[in-house]
């Protein structure tokens, strides 16, 4: 696993395909192991290393993903990713720019705009492991949203950027699928491609509020190679970058999410 940044208070990595975050059975390695015997080996820590969980990628998805290396870092970098409590120092939201590969062709097919928004109520199935769009009113619901913009598509495939306004569990997978584009590799929900490593889904980059500097700090993770490869010859990051700046009016050049 490759480290992107690092310092006092962050360890920021690109996540490959297959490693969960967190929680996996004894014997399989996570994020969290690795990163807690990374720092032991670099910095030669005898003893236990603190390693905070803030944010979470699927085992299949990869990219970029944060980790807070102190207490304080982990409790602001948390309110900044929707979770509980408040701190003067915490002044804005963390906002993540993702990738992914959906079948079919998004505007063609579903008749969906190049650029826009998707919007739907989602509630967790226990028993099949999965998230599920509510049809009726659900007590248990909640919203989830995201902006889109279609970047390349052909008859078999759409590339699409995607910022993610919630943060439910699988929530770019589910929202694609039920519109009948589930994500390449994605067989949970419902994908017959197949794709070489995990799903064709890359958290591509992040924006955060470093969590002792009051400043923002963006990480990018660039794409695997196999994106890149045929059959999938996806376009250039700096293709990606200007197709986003022309077509998307929610993507702001500034920060680059």
């Amino acid at each position: 696993m490759k480290v992107l940044y690092e310092d006092n208070h962050l360890l920021v990595v690109d996540k490959p395909a297959g490693m969960p975050t967190m929680g996996a059975e004894p014997g399989i390695q996570t994020v969290h192991g690795w990163a807690t015997d990374y720092l032991k080996r670099r910095y030669q820590k005898p003893g236990n290393v603190f390693v905070g969980v803030v944010s979470r990628l699927d085992q299949l998805t990869t990219g970029v993903l944060v980790l807070a290396r102190t207490s304080k870092a982990a409790s602001r970098l948390a309110i900044q990713f929707g979770g509980p409590g408040k701190s003067k120092k915490v002044s804005t939201r963390a906002r993540k720019l993702y990738l992914a590969m959906v079948a079919g062709d998004l505007e063609k097919d579903s008749g969906l705009p190049r650029s826009g928004t998707l919007t739907d109520s989602v509630f967790k199935d226990d028993a099949a492991h999965r998230m599920r769009v509510a049809r009726h009113p659900r007590s248990d619901a909640q919203d989830a949203r995201l902006n889109y913009c279609v970047i390349d598509r052909s008859a078999a495939r759409t590339l699409v950027a995607v910022r993610l306004l919630t943060g439910r569990k699988h929530q770019i997978r589910l929202q694609f699928a039920d519109r009948g584009h589930p994500i390449l590799g994605d067989t949970k929900y419902g994908s017959h491609s197949r794709f070489p490593h995990g799903v064709a889904l890359h958290s591509w980059r992040l924006l955060i509020e470093h969590p002792t500097k009051s400043e923002r700090r963006l990480f990018a993770a660039p794409l695997p190679g196999v994106w890149q490869e045929p059959p999938f010859s996806v376009p250039s990051e700096s293709s990606i970058e200007s197709t986003l700046i022309a077509d998307a009016d929610w993507y702001d050049e500034e920060s680059k999410i």
